[in-house]
């Protein structure tokens, strides 16, 4: 992994994901913003594309900027309108009613 990503690190990105509650979601952006690495948004998309050796974490929460669902995760769509996030007609979903405000 390499010194810039290590245990600690993805423990701290996977902590602030397991935060955001259900109906609502964060960015990548949000997220690195919340652990103090502001410039590191694709370094949580990283991590989260192997959360799941790390257990059991609502990765489908996060969502980039503009609220795009991960490319080729077709199921992320269909947790989050489990969950009562809803979408606009561009399939994005709606941040200015679903955004976390941690």
């Amino acid at each position: 992994m390499g010194k810039i990503l290590d245990e600690d690190l993805i423990y701290e990105i996977l902590s602030v994901v397991e935060e955001i509650p259900e109906g609502k979601v964060a960015s990548y952006g949000q997220i690195a913003r919340l652990i103090g690495r502001d410039k590191n948004s694709r370094l949580v998309g990283k991590v989260l594309g192997m959360a799941e050796f790390y257990g059991k974490y609502p990765c489908h929460r996060v969502v980039n900027h503009a609220g795009r669902t991960a490319p080729g995760w077709r199921e992320q769509k269909m947790l989050l309108e489990d969950e009562g996030v809803g979408f606009k007609a561009n399939g994005c979903v709606d941040m200015k009613q679903h955004q976390w405000e941690e």
